[in-house]
């Protein structure tokens, strides 16, 4: 019986089928852990949230910014941008149960020995408080409020988190924070333009598990998001979005030892330039 997370997805099926057949992943004794992003800009979105759904025994995801971005598009907030790849399921006679199901998962998972988000836990957090912020975003996702959630979700600011924060503001900010975050100021406010790989982070600013006096210890932090980042395994951060869509690849990491396996990703970084 074993524990697997594997990095985004973003459409990419066939190279999740091919990883999945690399490890011998079983369905029938196996845990598999998703880091979120199951959804957009590679080919086969569809598939990929399908396949998460027919295996919610064996499989659990986190929710990223792009399966987010695709409710909020469903709840008619979001637009979709040019390289979006999400009108198969948004036109998919099956939308409204994909959508309730999609809204329904959580943004953090957890066991004794890892924690898992999309993008990562704020240093000012323990993980007992990360497991709480999620609770409340996980709360209004799945009630009526949620139309008016996606209504106000975009956005970058607040940019800095103290216990006061209320409302719309609280619940953007705890968003941001498990679906968007990749670096912080040196007096820990979200940068959420930094986009680029780790060796490029400007003087005045950390990645955000670099952050000093961290109120979570004790346990490995797994997630994705920050494809250039890349593989990152070390000081209690394991990070396993390895840039799939883009040419890369996808990353299984076994979480009883962090061995790690991967598969090459779509080719070329670009799988439109060989479409028929």
């Amino acid at each position: 019986m074993a524990h697997y997370a594997i990095g985004d997805l973003q459409g990419c099926y066939d190279q999740l089928l091919a990883l999945l057949d690399k490890i011998g992943f079983n369905h029938g004794s196996d845990t598999l852990w998703l880091t979120g992003d199951l959804v957009n800009r590679g080919p086969k979105s569809l598939e990929c949230l399908q396949f998460a759904m027919r295996h919610e025994s064996s499989v659990r995801t986190v929710l990223g910014n792009h399966d987010l971005h695709l409710l909020a598009i469903g709840y008619g907030s979001g637009k979709l941008k040019k390289k979006d790849t999400l009108a198969p399921i948004l036109q998919h006679q099956d939308f409204i149960k994909m959508r309730d199901w999609l809204r329904a998962q959580p943004l953090l998972l957890q066991n004794d020995s890892h924690v898992m988000t999309h993008a990562g836990v704020l240093p000012q957090w323990s993980f007992d408080d990360a497991a709480a912020r999620a609770a409340e975003l996980e709360a209004v996702l799945q009630s009526d409020d949620a139309e008016t959630f996606f209504a106000q979700m975009y956005g970058n600011l607040p940019d800095t988190w103290h216990d006061g924060l209320q409302g719309m503001e609280r619940i953007r900010m705890i968003c941001n924070v498990f679906t968007r975050m990749r670096v912080l100021t040196l007096d820990k406010r979200l940068d959420l333009d930094f986009k680029s790989s780790y060796a490029d982070i400007p003087a005045n600013r950390c990645a955000w598990f670099d952050a000093p006096r961290p109120l979570h210890q004790g346990r490995t932090i797994v997630f994705g998001h920050w494809s250039a980042l890349g593989l990152h395994d070390e000081q209690g951060v394991l990070a396993l979005d390895t840039g799939a869509l883009w040419g890369g690849r996808l990353t299984a990491a076994d979480l009883s030892n962090h061995q790690i396996h991967s598969v090459a990703g779509l080719p070329d970084g670009d799988w439109r330039t060989h479409s028929n």
